[in-house]
């Protein structure tokens, strides 16, 4: 009757060593660290690289606990972190000769002490919020005016195209803060161009008037149209610093929008804050340009004259001056996609890029127009630009697709596809607040939300063992795996551990023994109803999981609630408490009668149950099982 067969034993095995190996790896801690990434996209981390880390340590006098190079940084693990200072400030002077102009960023972090044959298992530690972790927090300001600015400047262009292509004859084009100024000869033809505006740009809205002989047509974003460019600006770049920051490693940032124009950054782990501002501020954006080859521009690119009104100079990926014109014919919003590849004639690496509809029409009638002339495609890293190649246009180009190479290594080319597949910001943004949270604080949050969740495990043990007996000894055994597997469930699921979490730890333990108490009643009502001591254990059961299963299915709508409509500390709350809810149906049910089993299910002659002092009301009298 109260046997389980040897497959649900087996089950019960392989969840026990399965969870306290993935739960293993948080016991081992953090150690601070100092971690060197490279600050441009030229630039790689290599082997090279780690020598030299190596070498500037052992010239300092500074023990490491471990250098390595994982993925794309080295990292130099450390046993304190007054060690790990004296690194991070040896490592920069050794590494970045020109502080000026970094190479590398070199960073404080925290690393998981897990040996290596954890690691090999893929088991980690769960990962600890801002409050348990330290790090850094930023709040930043959206300049919603420049997202304006910008737009007006891209349909400036766009007009100017327009108005082409219609034969639309005009006196000039110009941006005018966010409005855009068109000229014209007579009044007949801005008449025609305004209809052509009105027709093609709904966004704008256009007034007309004189000024002196000619007739100026004035073209502004409408309200409607300028609150949603505002808010596809913050959602851009809420998802630029998503890739950014997810791209160069950070562990579990939280990125959310703040009010109208501010986004709140949150890096736990990171406890340099000049390295979370160089996160931030690590954007990349395309622009395709033509090169000036006219005779003031090539002697220009000589050095023997002025570069030329109209255009400006940039270097190549060989230090070679080449002066392109200011007007930008595409930027990184028409891109869709960037992949590395290789040419399919010469195999050298390069960057496949995918434009959008409107990329690859523009992209299409000016390689039509500028046959033979050289093309520019710059890069632009930290307000730097950089030309990536300038080749000679040979046919008209369409399809949207473009394909970049320039003598670049295969990393270089991975490297660069990275940078413009995060995009770019469409607005820029100003840092108006930051804190960091140093790890001290951080393990004195863990340290209490331990102490927290100890005394409540121990207090809920205790009032079982007395009041229940032996059953009580087994539902806080099953208590224990229930906590084990919560935690190596988080860890597995690499979910972001905060202090609203420990607490939801705290009150799943509270609410997980319920089920044994519910369990542990309905044997001793079945044994007051003079029930065999087997009948009662296996009716105890059985009866009771109906009321466990309402009683946690209702909770866990209430913590699907909290989980799809809450957010911060309410979501990482509702998280741990739907997670802690399945495991405790679990652990509460399937494992402790596992064990009820294994004790009482051999006995064959059962007479008495340890759980407890068992009341017989209609006999009068008390009954102490034992």
């Amino acid at each position: 009757m109260n046997r389980y067969p040897v497959w649900k034993y087996a089950i019960i095995l392989v969840a026990l060593v399965v969870s306290g190996l993935y739960a293993l790896p948080n016991l081992f801690g953090e150690s601070p660290a100092v971690q060197v990434s490279a600050a441009k996209s030229v630039v790689k981390v290599d082997a090279a690289v780690l020598a030299k880390v190596e070498q500037t340590l052992k010239d300092a006098g500074l023990t490491a606990d471990a250098v390595a190079l994982e993925g794309t940084s080295v990292k130099a693990r450390f046993a304190d972190t007054d060690t790990q200072l004296k690194a991070k400030d040896a490592i920069q002077k050794a590494i970045n000769p020109d502080a000026t102009d970094p190479a590398y960023i070199v960073a404080l972090n925290l690393l998981s002490r897990s040996p290596a044959w954890l690691t090999a298992l893929h088991a980690s530690p769960m990962y600890l919020g801002l409050d348990l972790r330290g790090g850094v927090h930023f709040m930043l300001q959206v300049d919603m005016q420049a997202a304006l600015t910008k737009r007006a400047e891209s349909l400036a262009g766009d007009i100017r195209t327009v108005l082409r292509e219609k034969n639309v004859r005009h006196s000039g084009i110009s941006r005018n803060a966010q409005t855009v100024e068109v000229r014209f000869r007579d009044a007949a033809t801005a008449d025609a161009a305004k209809r052509i505006i009105q027709d093609q740009f709904a966004d704008l809205e256009t007034v007309s008037s004189t000024d002196g002989a000619d007739v100026k047509l004035v073209a502004s974003i409408k309200p409607v149209s300028a609150k949603t460019i505002q808010e596809q600006a913050l959602k851009q770049n809420i998802t630029t610093l998503h890739n950014r920051i997810n791209e160069l490693g950070v562990a579990e940032p939280v990125i959310q929008q703040q009010g109208l124009d501010r986004i709140v950054v949150q890096l736990p782990g990171v406890q340099d804050t000049a390295k979370a501002k160089d996160i931030l501020g690590r954007t990349a954006t395309l622009e395709v340009r033509l090169v000036d080859e006219g005779t003031e521009a090539r002697s220009a690119e000589t050095g023997t004259g002025p570069v030329p009104f109209g255009s400006e100079r940039y270097l190549d990926r060989e230090g070679r001056p080449v002066i392109v014109k200011k007007q930008v014919i595409l930027t990184g919003e028409n891109l869709t996609d960037a992949q590395p590849g290789f040419d399919s004639q010469t195999q050298e690496p390069t960057v496949n890029l995918s434009l959008d509809a409107k990329g690859a029409r523009i992209f299409r009638d000016v390689t039509r127009e500028n046959i033979n002339k050289r093309m520019a495609i710059l890069l632009f890293e930290k307000g730097k630009g950089e030309v990536v190649t300038a080749p000679v246009i040979r046919s008209e180009i369409s399809g949207g697709r473009v394909q970049i190479s320039g003598r670049m290594t295969t990393i270089e080319a991975a490297d660069t596809a990275l940078l413009l597949r995060a995009g770019s910001l469409a607005a820029p943004m100003e840092i108006i607040e930051e804190r960091t949270i140093g790890p001290s604080l951080g393990a004195e949050n863990i340290a209490k939300g331990f102490q927290s969740v100890s005394w409540g495990f121990t207090a809920v043990a205790i009032f079982m063992c007395v009041y229940y007996m032996l059953f009580g000894m087994i539902s806080s055994v099953a208590l224990a795996f229930n906590l084990l597997l919560l935690v190596a469930v988080l860890s597995m699921l690499q979910a972001t551990l905060t202090l609203p979490g420990m607490a939801a730890m705290a009150l799943v333990l509270g609410m997980a023994i319920d089920a044994n108490v519910l369990i542990n009643e309905r044997v001793r009502e079945e044994l007051r109803n003079g029930a065999s001591p087997q009948a009662a254990i296996h009716a105890g059961y059985d009866r009771a999981w109906a009321t466990i299963i309402d009683s946690n299915v209702t909770t866990l709508i209430a913590g699907l609630a909290l989980l799809a409509f809450g957010s911060g500390p309410v979501r990482g709350f509702a998280v741990v408490h739907c997670l802690g809810i399945l495991t405790s149906m679990f652990s509460g049910v399937f494992f402790s009668r596992g064990v009820v089993n294994l004790w009482y299910g051999r006995q064959k002659k059962l007479k008495t149950v340890s759980i407890g002092t068992v009341w017989r009301p209609d006999a009068g009298q008390q009954v102490t099982t034992n």
